[in-house]
């Protein structure tokens, strides 16, 4: 005898087109396993399949969720919040505490697993971690940091980058993760090594992340060469203002050439977010993080108006409370409200987070394996879904 039964929730995504509302699920249990038999309207679900438990599981099914940017070192940090650049103070006194490495990398991955995700972005700066990650069950992309604002060591940064990653590559497998690169950002990588590494991803198709525009101090140090972020600890060597902003100086320099994911990217220009929607990159929307650092609100509404793929990370949990895809997502529609939608957030947090990584989307279907779907978890606060 064939057991069904009906899940259904405010949005359904099966990885094609746009998530639905008010759709339902059918799962066929057959030797205690249990796979998709359709996706469809919830009344005509319940009109073919009469008599049939029907189970609100709240608010989405999805295929599986993907993090595109975390800092799993980072795990042992803190909760920090409070401005940008005492933030990254605050970073570089933890690392000094010698909690930045493979401990924490191994606890910020079981927090991840615990919320169904293997899929992942990570920055990764050790290369103890680099192998962990290479040789872990995760997919997605390991990002190695680049940091040097010094125009002088461009050459020899570059030429050790790239015996680094050719180390890494020889450790890639088939399905797992894949070796990435980031220059951290426009300010603390010299505009040389910049265009070389942007080159370099382009000219062997490796994914590449950047941190950008994500404070107003950010701004300032490109306009006016000074503020907070001069004062930090780190040799800003010949640094001078470019006059332009972020975006604009990565547009100049060719990066975005190389189709870059570009993380943050919350003080930007209507012309800033046309560049990148003429580019063709994605953009990780991080909204604790950005609320927590006091970067201000991320344009959403002006991403959907250039149709720019918008993907959902959580940063580390120094800036973030949880390594939850699901609560950024509450916090974006809290955030946001009615300057979004709850289904672009779903389509953000999965298709968005896969083109984030260059990955394909899993799709929900027919025969599928219910171990292949995500159900969301139910919101404490029903208040955050009215959009």
């Amino acid at each position: 005898m064939l057991n069904y039964k009906i899940l259904t929730a405010k949005n359904i995504y099966s990885g094609l087109g746009k998530p639905v509302d008010k759709s339902a699920m059918i799962l066929q249990e057959v030797n205690n396993k249990e796979s998709i038999v359709a996706i469809d309207k919830l009344d005509l679900m319940a009109s073919n399949f009469p008599n049939t438990k029907i189970e609100d599981v709240g608010f989405a099914i999805s295929p599986k969720l993907v993090n595109p940017h975390t800092h799993l070192d980072l795990s042992q940090m803190s909760f920090s919040p409070g401005a940008y650049s005492a933030f990254i103070m605050k970073v570089l006194e933890h690392i000094t505490t010698g909690k930045r490495g493979l401990e924490s990398a191994q606890i910020g991955l079981a927090k991840l697993k615990a919320e169904g995700i293997n899929t992942i972005g990570d920055i990764v700066t050790s290369k103890e971690v680099m192998h962990y990650l290479l040789a872990s069950e995760m997919q997605g992309v390991a990002f190695w940091e680049v940091i040097d604002p010094d125009p002088a060591t461009a050459e020899q940064t570059f030429n050790r980058l790239v015996a680094e990653l050719r180390e890494f590559r020889k450790l890639e497998r088939p399905g797992g993760m894949k070796v990435g690169v980031s220059p951290h950002t426009p300010h603390t990588v010299s505009a040389p090594l910049l265009q070389k590494i942007a080159a370099l991803a382009k000219q062997n198709n490796m994914p590449i992340q950047i941190h950008v525009a994500e404070s107003p101090e950010e701004t300032q140090l490109h306009f006016e060469g000074n503020g907070p972020l001069m004062d930090l600890p780190i040799a800003y060597k010949d640094w001078q203002a470019t006059g332009m902003t972020p975006v604009q100086y990565l547009k100049k320099l060719g990066v975005l050439d190389a189709k870059p994911s570009l993380v943050h990217m919350v003080n930007v220009t209507e012309d800033d977010i046309k560049d990148v929607a003429k580019a063709g990159c994605v953009v990780v929307h991080c909204p604790r993080s950005n609320t927590a650092l006091d970067c201000g609100r991320f344009p959403i509404e002006l991403y959907a108006k250039y149709n720019v793929d918008i993907a959902i990370g959580t940063d580390s949990l120094g800036s973030s409370p949880s390594l939850s895809v699901e609560e950024e997502v509450y916090a974006a529609q809290a955030l946001h409200g009615a300057k979004t939608s709850a289904q672009a957030l779903i389509w953000s947090a999965v298709k968005g987070g896969y083109r984030a990584l260059e990955m394909k989307t899993p799709k929900l279907g027919r025969g599928d394996s219910a171990e292949l779907i995500h159900v969301w978890k139910k919101i404490k606060n029903e208040e955050i879904n009215k959009n």
